[in-house]
């Protein structure tokens, strides 16, 4: 539930309640669960047994007061509080008082205002105050109001042609300019909500009409005005090109004219342009209103872009030069010639974040030019002309034009998205007007907004088919940022558009169908940067610096003497959205010129390094790890699991197959032990019918078992591979040897493990696949593939899912560098093995999971795994690893010798050959 729905059930409950069920309601507000209110209503949940009184454990603690001082009672129920209640409230439903007894904020209100206060009991609806301070609720109220606009609109203009749907997109966005205008000191305050409740029907026939008048006026100097009544003629020139194009305005109605005299009462003085654009696209995808407010890309996380791309340079210079004027000076006209590019640009956050944080920049270079001025000559700016003749040279110095230099036309944007793309303009509008209110403020007088200038260069079109140079020419002497967060596809998941797209970018790349969407902006991006006074950044789904595709893309990056200059490695992209988890990230700077300092970026620390490689680690440009299909080192090889592909048919429970069989007796002999990866950690079993070589005439005895087998039959019929309805009675995919014992490794396996919890099967168990298994019974492959060493190579080279690690067979396994043994070692590592297994029977009250918690691991496993650690690298040198960095620098150094050695032994191979063909010959 968004906060605008919270707001607006507070105003539908203040209105509408009894004293007996007003605690209830206030909870239901909030979207708590129904059944529950249900229960803690009914007493069950209520631990007091006061009557009145509500104690709902973690919750709150809730007591209506009459004839009794309600500080006075807030207080006691306070110091009474057993079961960690988040709120005390109490109430004479003429006055509301409430604790946060987390962080022991307070509230004293009357019992009307308590809609006004909703979000002092956010974290009912799972929104913490502390992580909410970024999203502003009048953006999320505005956006709600839009969405009502937006669906009446549609209702009474069912027009569904692209001239239409464009013509909407610009209508809305005019509307969003001059509700902001009339609040912001842009327009006179109110005029044009104002103007159509005077001036048009209240059945809202008219009001098309009178918007096009009104914006055609907009579009008008005053000079060129002729015979307009004064309620038109009153509104400003705005130019700028928002009201140039004359498109349809839809047709209104009595409803749809309400709801937008009803917008303009917001104060649209409070949004923030670079939130709001986003939430503001959800009314047009109503696919994304559940979430309005969870659309947008928070400041902080922009800031994670912006700040080492180049903000970060440019305050370097500013204290670097604090003291003195010329450099001051300097910067000032740096900042006002630099370019902004976000080639991917949606609603225009990253560039209205830029926009808005140069121009606080450049206020802070004035103000220090103005202290500098006082200091050299004891007047202030504004004294100018007191100061003798004599010290106006030296004045002069200081002095710098009190207007700002830093002009929408240092921005350009590209995107796809139509609406998107007019918000982004709009938004830049808005943002300058912010910000110019921001520097009168600092300096009593800034640029006047109206008539609006040449606005930021943001082009409607698909950024992988577009010259990227044509939207933001490069000249000789530019500094060209280009930034954003472009569109993040696997390969599996693009439709032939994406697909289409990939193929015009990245067709000279092998195996560029393999990569993902946004591998396009970071090629065309690397080209765009390579011979220019250039930087990027982007933030990635982190599959691009993971796994197959790091080898697939990268070499053809650092071919063009691009470098990696800073990065994020992978972590959540978050906002405040209720049980939003996040998407898993990274953020790669990209540099064409050779940058001393590289740092990678862990939350609040940060570590200096020589190079960052494609794996955003410490290390070369020339660690690439390319696909096997074999081991390179002496392992066995590893399989896949077996795949039911069933639709769950051939798959039971404990309790189901007993039940089967209970009604089939004979059936009990074709039922295996099933080993699935989340039930085998977690200790649960199940089964599954194994009809492997099962005869026609056994199968035909068993009804049951033929009724399961023709149900797997009509499902496999209906998928994509029909051709496996053949063998319904069999798994799709049988990779296990019959009776042979393996070892079996999660596919899966989370990020805060130490060790991947890998496990022995017993040939007679059956496996699926989310485990791969490897058909050894030499323990000492157990010991290697449990190490830490293969620990760091897989959170390296494998890929992730979300921010788990992603084992794979090609790119870990068999490309995992191991040396040679001898026996003496192998025996080592057995007994290692024989106590890490003994470790793990002493605990066997706990499952796999537990055992692996990184934080509730038992101290004899922890131990058993650090000497099994040791002995693993000691097979690669004596002296012990300091760190995962040496271990990771040790193991790519054996990688790419063990490579180099596996391709002269296939070159000596080859002439061999050739050899004994020409001996044949003769």
């Amino acid at each position: 539930m968004n906060i605008a729905q919270i707001e607006e059930n507070l105003q539908n409950l203040i209105l509408n309640y009894t004293q007996e069920t007003f605690i209830y309601e206030l909870l239901l507000a909030y979207g708590l669960p129904k059944a529950s209110i249900t229960r803690l209503q009914k007493g069950n949940l209520n631990l007091s047994k006061i009557e009145g009184e509500i104690s709902w454990k973690k919750k709150l603690f809730f007591k209506p007061v009459f004839n009794e001082d309600l500080h006075i009672a807030i207080t006691a129920c306070k110091d009474q509080l057993k079961q960690e209640q988040r709120f005390v409230i109490v109430t004479d439903f003429k006055t509301v008082l409430a604790i946060d007894t987390k962080t022991t904020d307070t509230l004293d209100i009357e019992f009307e205002a308590l809609p006004k206060h909703f979000d002092f009991f956010l974290p009912w609806a799972g929104m913490e105050k502390a992580t909410h301070q970024n999203e502003n609720p009048t953006d999320v109220k505005a956006a709600g109001k839009m969405v009502k606009l937006f669906d009446e609109i549609k209702k009474d203009n069912p027009d569904t042609s692209p001239e239409f749907i464009h013509g909407l997109n610009v209508f809305l966005s005019r509307l969003l300019f001059c509700f902001f205008a009339e609040d912001t000191d842009i327009y006179k305050p109110g005029q044009f909500t104002n103007a159509i409740s005077s001036h048009t029907q209240i059945d809202g026939s008219d009001l098309n009409e009178y918007l096009n008048k009104l914006f055609n006026v907009l579009n008008t100097p005053e000079n060129k005005r002729k015979d307009l009544p004064e309620y038109l003629n009153a509104f400003p020139y705005v130019n700028g090109g928002l009201f140039q194009h004359n498109h349809p305005t839809p047709a209104f109605t009595r409803r749809s004219r309400q709801a937008i005299i009803d917008a303009g009462e917001l104060d649209w003085a409070a949004i923030n342009p670079d939130i709001f654009g986003s939430m503001f696209q959800a009314v047009i995808l109503p696919e994304h209103r559940g979430g309005l407010g969870a659309h947008y890309t928070s400041v902080p996380n922009i800031m994670k872009v912006i700040e080492p791309l180049f903000l970060n340079d440019l305050y370097e210079e500013f204290e670097n030069g604090k003291n003195e004027p010329k450099k001051l000076n300097k910067l000032l006209d740096r900042i006002s010639k630099l370019k902004i590019f976000d080639p991917a640009c949606g609603s225009g956050n990253f560039l209205i974040i830029a926009y808005k944080e140069l121009r606080l920049l450049e206020i802070k270079i004035l103000e220090q030019l103005q202290t500098l001025q006082k200091a050299a000559t004891g007047f202030e700016p504004y004294q100018l002309e007191l100061i003798p003749k004599a010290q106006l040279t030296l004045a002069a110095q200081y002095q710098h034009s009190m207007f700002s230099r830093v002009e929408l036309a240092q921005f350009y944007g590209i995107e796809i998205d139509d609406f998107a793309h007019e918000i982004a303009i709009l938004s830049l509008w808005l943002a300058q007007h912010q910000m110019n209110q921001k520097f009168k403020e600092v300096f009593g007088s800034a640029n006047p907004t109206l008539p609006l200038q040449a606005g930021g260069n943001i082009v409607h079109g698909n950024a992988t088919r577009v010259d990227w140079e044509i939207v933001c020419p490069k000249k000789e002497n530019d500094e060209i940022y280009v930034l954003g967060n472009p569109p993040y596809q696997g390969s599996r998941k693009q439709d032939k558009t994406q697909k289409d797209d990939l193929t015009t970018v990245l067709s000279n790349l092998s195996k560029y169908k393999d990569l993902d969407y946004i591998s396009a902006w970071f090629y065309k991006g690397a080209i765009f940067i390579k011979d220019c006074n250039a930087k990027l950044a982007f933030v990635s789904t982190n599959s691009i610096c993971q796994g197959e595709q790091v080898s697939l893309l990268w070499p053809y990056i650092f071919e063009m003497n691009i470098e990696i200059f800073f990065a994020h490695p992978s972590f959540k992209w978050r906002n405040n959205a209720k049980d939003n988890a996040g998407v898993s990230v990274i953020i790669v700077g990209l540099s064409n010129k050779t940058i001393l300092d590289k740092f990678i970026y862990f939350e609040a620390l940060k570590q200096k390094v020589n190079n960052i490689n494609a794996y955003l680690i410490s290390g070369t440009n020339n660690n690439f790890v390319f696909s096997k299909t074999k081991p390179i080192s002496q392992l066995p090889p590893m399989n896949f699991g077996n795949m039911p592909a069933d639709g769950g048919k051939l798959l039971f429970s404990t309790q189901e197959m007993n039940a089967f069989i209970s009604e089939e007796p004979d059936s009990e002999k074709w039922f295996k032990k099933l080993i699935n990866a989340q039930e085998h950690l977690n200790g649960r079993e199940r089964w599954c019918l194994w009809l492997e070589n099962i005869t026609e005439q056994e199968l035909v005895s068993l009804p049951k078992v033929m009724n399961v087998v023709n149900e797997v039959k009509k499902i496999r019929e209906n998928s994509s591979r029909p051709q496996l309805s053949k063998i319904p009675h069999l798994f799709a995919q049988i990779t296990q040897p019959a009776d042979e014992n393996c070892i079996i490794v999660p596919r899966v396996s989370s990020e805060n493990r130490k060790y991947i919890p890998i496990d022995f099967l017993d040939g007679n168990n059956k496996v699926t696949d989310s485990f791969f298994t490897i058909v050894t019974n030499s323990l000492e492959v157990f010991g290697i593939t449990t190490s830490l060493m293969h620990m760091v190579w897989l959170k390296t080279v494998g890929g992730r899912l979300e921010t788990r690690c992603q084992y794979s067979k090609n790119v870990v396994y068999n490309t995992f560098p191991f040396p040679k043994i001898s026996e003496a070692q192998k025996q080592e590592l057995t007994q290692c093995v024989f106590r890490i297994l003994e470790e793990r029977e002493n605990h066997s009250e706990k499952t796999l999971a537990q055992k692996y918690d990184p934080d509730k691991m038992p101290e004899g496993l922890r131990e058993a795994h650090r000497l099994n650690d040791l002995a693993v690298e000691r097979c690669y040198r004596s002296k012990p690893f300091e760190s995962d960095e040496e271990r990771l620098e040790y193991l790519f150094k054996l990688y790419e010798k063990m490579i180099a050695e596996e391709k002269e032994k296939d070159t000596l191979f080859q002439a061999a050959k050739k050899v004994k063909k020409t001996k044949k010959l003769k």
